[in-house]
């Protein structure tokens, strides 16, 4: 229900090009076709109102909204230079340079319905005056609104427009398409990856096949993102390639039918019995796909099968429960994570619930600077429950949780609502996770390297025990700790991989390190 407005507005100018805010309709305004983009004031007064109203109840700390939405007007700037918002007495005025264009009086800092409204009437009233403004549609005027809004917050907080959420979407949740990879190479799409079984692997694409047309629609001057939107659709629905194939007399023809597919975020290989799952990101089939290879690897190999690497280096993180989920197939009881926020649904605790089904094999996973947000609960919880060695170097120490907020719009919120905190208590955010076994300023798998790596086990367990004990905002014994084993990001070397597979083909050694690492109890693990 929209907030009265204030009768004691006080209007500083009049329609003709000046004006604004009483409530809208107080006067004539300019169709939109003669304003540019439309910009529907009911739909944009629901976007920040759901916005504003989610911000203040969710984000991790107390916040004030008049403060953050000041700083949303002031993002009208971004568009028009000239514009400008400033609060004095009560009131709020928003000038180009000299000239007042419109003032209202603010309304209370915690009411979400009326500071929307309080935005979407100075936006009508900037657009009556700025041909920038009047030139913007409804996107561009939220993403400088909530840029504003969320500028205040953290680096992890943002706004994300209706197109592209709908890409974050996809990334996540999975699209309709067909499972091709591919590159704009001239004046046609060249295939670069066709997935065997999916539909163009089945109706019989092959990579190097070069697309000429998508139903009817010749691809030459298209982009890479009007290519792939031409590719996907709704599930079920039908897609037409027209494809030149070398050594074929005539253009090839191909009407395929759309599934859902959710990206691949999973390669494995196998070596002397040892399974190496490289993990790019985490989205809903990650933790599918790891069950699946694992089962796989014990099902062919039996009693040959030795152990596995989770290969964590370079993965950004993604979805929180699937981070649980991959810790909970290789624990079978105990504390994963912990999640402490502000809003009641942000406080959780996340335990082992199944079986191992690795059936207790080594375990060893490997980090560098650039494993964040879920790679750090996986690696922390197997770390600290006693169920892997972690190798490699400290992680990025993006230790928050984001809560995402659909829009009316179809745009997104992406807020930090949550702080984690490891099965042995201490807080990811700012530190990361460090490893059992350091490889910092090592690359080369020779056997010297791999023993320099060993001959450090108990200081690499030292700088681990203190490393579960700082205080969470003590900066400085933070700063310490992390030069007892400096982070390195891209850490793609062989120094990792070789250091896990001693570990594994040694098996006293393995659980020796295990014990020594592991921060709880016996009785806890």
């Amino acid at each position: 229900m929209r907030t009265a407005i204030n009768p004691s507005v006080r209007l500083l100018a009049l329609c003709a090009g000046l004006f604004l805010l009483a409530p809208l309709g107080g006067c004539e305004t300019p169709r939109s076709a003669d304003r540019g983009p439309a910009f529907a004031a009911d739909a944009a007064d629901e976007v920040f109102s759901v916005g504003f109203s989610n911000i203040a109840a969710r984000y991790i700390e107390p916040v004030s909204l008049d403060v953050l939405i000041l700083d949303g007007l002031r993002g009208f700037a971004t568009i028009d230079p000239s514009l400008s918002v400033a609060q004095e007495n009560g009131v709020i005025t928003m000038r180009a340079e000299r000239l007042t264009v419109a003032a209202k009086s603010a309304p209370a800092a915690d009411d979400a319905a009326a500071w929307s409204r309080l935005i979407t009437d100075f936006v009508a009233a900037a657009r009556t005056h700025s041909p920038e403004m009047q030139a913007s549609g409804a996107e561009k005027i939220y993403e400088a609104v909530f840029d504003g809004v969320l500028s205040r917050l953290d680096v992890y907080s943002r706004y994300a427009g209706a197109e592209e959420a709908t890409r974050n979407r996809a990334r996540r949740d999975g699209y309709g398409g067909i499972g091709v990879q591919f590159l704009i190479v001239g004046n046609h799409v060249q295939l670069t990856d066709v997935h065997p079984d999916e539909p163009a692997g089945r109706a019989g694409l092959e990579r190097n096949d070069r697309v000429t047309h998508i139903n009817d629609l010749p691809v030459a001057g298209l982009d890479h993102a009007e290519i792939t939107r031409q590719l996907r659709g709704p599930v079920r629905s039908r897609v037409t390639l027209t494809v030149l194939r070398e050594g074929a007399s005539s253009p090839l023809r191909f009407t395929l039918e759309r599934i859902h597919i959710v990206p691949r975020t999973v390669t494995a290989s196998v070596q002397a019995g040892v399974l190496v799952l490289k993990v790019a990101n985490f989205n809903h089939e990650t933790g599918n796909a790891i069950e699946a290879q694992v089962n796989k690897t014990r099902k062919n190999l039996g009693a040959r099968f030795r152990g596995i690497v989770l290969d964590l280096r370079g993965s950004p993180g993604g979805l929180l429960r699937q981070s649980t989920r991959i810790a909970d197939l290789f624990l079978a009881q105990g504390r994963i994570v912990s999640a402490h926020g502000r809003h009641p649904d942000s406080m959780q605790t996340h335990d082992a619930s199944g079986k191992d089904i690795a059936e207790g094999r080594p375990i060893v996973v490997l980090i560098d600077g650039k494993s964040a947000s879920a790679a750090e609960i996986v690696a922390a919880a197997l770390q600290d429950r006693g169920r892997a060695v972690v190798v490699g170097t400290p992680t990025y120490g993006k230790g928050t949780v984001q809560t995402v907020i659909r829009l009316p719009n179809d745009g997104e919120i992406t807020l930090t609502w949550s702080q984690l905190v490891a099965p042995s208590g201490y807080v990811f955010h700012g530190l990361g996770v460090t490893p059992t076994l350091c490889t910092s300023g090592l690359s080369g798998g020779g056997e010297g390297n791999v023993a320099r790596v060993m001959a450090g086990r108990e200081k690499s367990a030292a700088t681990l025990a203190d490393w579960r004990r700082p205080e969470p905002h003590d900066e400085a014994k933070r700063r310490k700790l992390k030069a007892a084993c400096p982070p390195e990001a891209d850490k793609l070397s062989a120094i990792d991989l070789a250091v896990a597979r001693k570990l594994i083909q040694d098996d006293p050694l393995y659980r020796r390190t295990v014990e020594q690492a592991s921060g709880l109890s016996q009785a806890q693990r």
